[in-house]
């Protein structure tokens, strides 16, 4: 039975490169939206647990869940995506997560750590969405463009996220004045940021980059067209090990960042420090996470993929380090040792990204790339989970240096990869 053409596929092939140009302006607004929404969970999610719960032990479940529940959503965005293009898919996942921002709101007020905990899982969805966007920059890129297509995207993030840590103080302010606990404050703006970049996605995204991708490869693009590597570049005949490789890198710096950056908010506000203060320290881990992405991107594309990979390693050793030796009572070292962590997430994510992307053929690109996304969400979700026990029982400079000396592993994989090269 012949399979019918996708309602909002292309009836005419429009440009690409225009096309491009529009799909990442579309992108970067989406970008700026979300980027406010994610931040609030990372800010006052492990707070608003350790308050209702009583306990540093559990104060890293919140980050474990709404990484657990972007898992769910990486698998269904790239399901969406594979069968209907990405705008759909996008577009239902940030809904998702202003839907579960209502509910951490409602549980708040409640005082129910249940329905905090599963409104946490169902937040989890923008989180996902945000990174899965990504994929959608480099569908219709070149070959030798991809890492700075995924960084475009990734830049946009930076400025609602390092706003919206910052917004912790006035929305606490603005929740208290309507009978709403303060902690739950930057909920009320992470909500209505995913409604908004639902909104943008829904309506601004066409032609879908997937599928019009797909419908140039149906007609014999050339050479440089989506989907067919150029010379020089990496292409599918990485095959498996390509996947593999793209995966580890992305999977050991989201594991090594979620652990150390979960727990600092906990462990600034034990030494006293108030929430203007880990939201500085949190809208700084968060722009290096995205802010560098320009450079990282071009990077990739000139220096190649391996050489980023290993750095982005070596960057979260130093990180780690410096995390565990900073005083408790030292903002200033304390952000240095954040910032160095998201740029070291930011490096392992980029090159990740465009060894995945160079890797996986069209017509498997938006499942495989779930799939990768599911396997980093369960790693955020380990780290997050493993991070507030391993600080209740060993101090936050243990598991700050045991992330450090765990993202080594990364260089002997790449190392590998590249002998076989």
């Amino acid at each position: 039975m012949p399979r019918t053409r996708p309602a909002d596929a292309p009836a005419a092939i429009p440009d690409p490169g225009q096309a491009q140009r529009r799909i990442l302006r579309v992108l970067v607004a989406s970008q700026v939206l979300s980027g406010a929404g994610l931040a609030a969970g990372v800010t006052v999610g492990a707070l608003l647990a350790q308050r209702m719960l009583g306990s540093t032990g559990l104060a890293g479940l919140p980050s474990a869940l709404f990484t657990a529940g972007s898992a769910l959503t990486a698998v269904v965005v790239g399901r969406v995506s594979q069968v209907h293009g990405r705008r759909p898919g996008l577009a239902a996942g940030y809904l998702t997560g202003a839907v579960g921002s209502a509910g951490v709101i409602t549980a708040a007020v409640l005082d129910s750590p249940v329905l905090l905990f599963l409104a946490l899982f169902v937040y989890g969805a923008g989180t996902a969405t945000n990174l899965q966007a990504r994929y959608a920059g480099a569908d219709l890129a070149r070959p030798d463009h991809r890492a700075r297509a995924v960084s475009t995207v990734l830049v946009a993030t930076t400025l609602g996220g390092v706003a919206g840590p910052n917004l912790a103080a006035p929305t606490g302010a603005l929740a208290e004045s309507l009978g709403v606990p303060r902690l739950a404050g930057p909920f009320l703006l992470s909500g209505l940021a995913y409604a908004l970049a639902a909104l943008v996605l829904a309506v601004r995204l066409r032609p879908d980059p997937l599928l019009l991708a797909r419908a140039l490869a149906r007609a014999g693009a050339a050479d440089t067209a989506p989907g067919r590597a150029a010379p020089g570049t990496p292409g599918a005949r990485e095959g498996r090990g390509g996947v593999v490789l793209g995966a580890l890198v992305m999977v050991l710096t989201q594991l090594v960042m979620v652990a150390i950056m979960t727990m600092t908010p906990v462990h600034m506000h034990d030494h006293g420090h108030g929430t203007a203060a880990t939201g500085l320290v949190i809208a700084l881990h968060i722009g290096a996470m995205y802010l560098p992405s320009p450079l990282t991107g071009r990077l990739v594309d000139g220096y190649g993929r391996m050489r980023v990979a290993a750095a982005s390693g070596v960057t979260l050793l130093a990180a780690g380090i410096l995390a565990a030796s900073a005083p408790g009572d030292s903002v200033a070292l304390l952000a240095l040792a954040l910032v160095l962590l998201g740029l070291g997430w930011n490096l392992g994510l980029v090159s990740g990204t465009a060894i995945i992307t160079d890797t996986v053929p069209l017509a498997t690109r938006a499942r495989t790339q779930g799939m990768v996304d599911v396997c980093i969400a369960i790693a955020g979700t380990t780290g997050g989970m493993a991070s507030g026990v391993m600080v209740a029982a060993a101090g936050y400079p243990a598991l700050a240096l045991t992330g450090g000396v765990l993202s080594l592993a990364l260089l002997p994989a790449v190392a590998a990869t590249a002998y076989r090269r």
